[in-house]
C-alpha cells in the first residue's frame, strides 16, 4: 500500500499515512480539524540502461513501421557529360 503525505492549510501540520488505493482522501486535520491538502512528491521509478527502443517488446509481424532501405548500396554517381567530338 502506498504512503501519502498530507499538510494542513490552517496550522501547517504535516504527516504521512499509509492508505489503500481505494481509500478516500483525508479532508480534516487530526490536530486542528482544518482543511488538508495532499502533497505530491517525485516518483520513485528510475530507468537505467542504454535506452529503450520501440522494437524491444514487439515481434516482426506485429510492427506497423515500414522497414528502412538497405544502406549497403552506395548512391550511383552522376553521369559525366558527353565529350564533344571537335578534334
Amino acid at each position: 500500500m502506498p504512503t501519502y503525505a498530507y499538510a494542513c492549510k490552517d496550522c501547517s501540520h504535516a504527516f504521512d499515512i499509509v492508505q489503500s488505493f481505494t481509500d478516500s482522501t483525508l479532508t480534516s486535520c487530526p490536530e486542528c480539524e482544518g482543511t488538508l491538502r495532499k502533497k505530491f512528491n517525485t516518483v520513485g521509478v528510475v530507468f537505467k540502461g542504454s535506452g529503450f527502443y520501440r522494437t524491444d517488446s514487439r515481434d516482426a509481424k506485429g510492427s506497423t513501421v515500414a522497414p528502412t532501405p538497405a544502406a549497403s548500396a552506395p548512391a550511383a554517381p552522376a553521369a559525366a557529360p558527353a565529350a564533344s567530338a571537335a578534334s
